[in-house]
């Protein structure tokens, strides 16, 4: 009899998509049922609420509700070409690049959240500040995003997996890369430890199926199911479901085949949050070795790609 879980997403997982397509979901026992986020706020309430056993979100959604018990049991990704991106028609100048964002509209998820602190950092490079320089609008999850800007509804936003790469088709510019403020991590599979102690055999085995879909991913196996899956959940043709397949196996940008969270990505997410005034001790406490936010115990003894 299989188990299903319900997990939050933000867009489809092309990698759970290959899991399920190679049948290793099934040999695991488990069905998964993606919920879409309409925000990373909702996506939260619904896992602490219980109507999520788990789900692929930013880390940062877990520093901003430190008192959540919401344990990552696995890093999945380092931000899948994660990347600010301006509207169709603006390019950047090399005498001020940051010339025709002035004035303009940032699209964001939410704006006090982990790809919204991302996008702030990299204006900032080209001296752009928010409510100064830039209104901030909260539109939604990425691939609501995405689309107004291929509209030109918004002026510039945060984009990755998948959606970047459908953006830059539609004429918009990549502007700045998450990957160069520093290590990165993109999204984990995480839980509430309630959750975890009640469905640990459960989750052991999503996080096992997940980490073994990913060495082979990364390992340049399963490129077939790979492309298909890459194909029909994201809507890419032949040349951006190449350049997807790319970015996944990425060592920079791509997935984390051993599910281990880099503590120096980890201190990229805190450094942005705090760098915008949503630091502070809560943070310094979830970031010590004892806090148990990172629960490593369903990497160990992983089945082999």
């Amino acid at each position: 009899m299989r188990v299903t879980l319900r997990l939050g997403v933000f867009s489809p997982s092309v990698l759970l998509g290959v899991a399920a397509a190679t049948g290793a979901l099934d040999r695991a026992g488990l069905a998964v049922e993606e919920v879409p986020a309409t925000s990373s706020t909702q996506q939260f309430a619904a896992l602490l609420s219980g109507e999520l056993d788990a789900a692929l979100t930013s880390p940062d959604n877990i520093f901003a509700h430190p008192h959540s018990g919401v344990r990552i049991l696995a890093a999945v990704d380092r931000g899948l070409g994660l990347s600010l991106f301006a509207r169709p028609g603006i390019r950047s100048s090399g005498t001020d690049p940051g010339a025709g964002l002035r004035g303009g509209v940032l699209a964001v998820d939410v704006p006090r959240s982990g790809f919204a602190f991302v996008a702030y950092a990299l204006l900032a490079r080209l001296g752009l500040h928010a409510g100064l320089d830039y209104e901030v609008r909260p539109i939604g999850p990425t691939p609501r995003r995405a689309a107004a800007l291929a509209a030109g509804e918004c002026t510039m936003s945060v984009l990755n997996a998948g959606s970047d790469l459908r953006a830059e088709t539609a004429g918009c510019a990549r502007i700045g890369r998450a990957s160069a403020l520093g290590p990165y991590v993109g999204a984990v599979l995480a839980a509430p430890a309630s959750t975890v102690e009640a469905s640990g055999p459960s989750l052991r085995a999503l996080t096992s199926v997940l980490l073994s879909t990913a060495r082979a991913l990364v390992a340049g196996r399963l490129a077939r199911p790979a492309a298909e899956v890459t194909a029909a959940r994201l809507g890419l043709d032949p040349d951006g479901v190449a350049r997807y397949l790319r970015t996944l196996t990425d060592p920079r940008e791509g997935l984390v085949p051993t599910g281990r969270l880099d503590s120096r990505a980890l201190e990229t997410i805190c450094w942005l949050r705090s760098s915008h005034g949503a630091g502070g001790p809560e943070l310094d406490a979830l970031l010590a070795p004892d806090s148990g936010l990172v629960d490593e115990r369903f990497l160990s003894g992983l089945s082999p790609a």
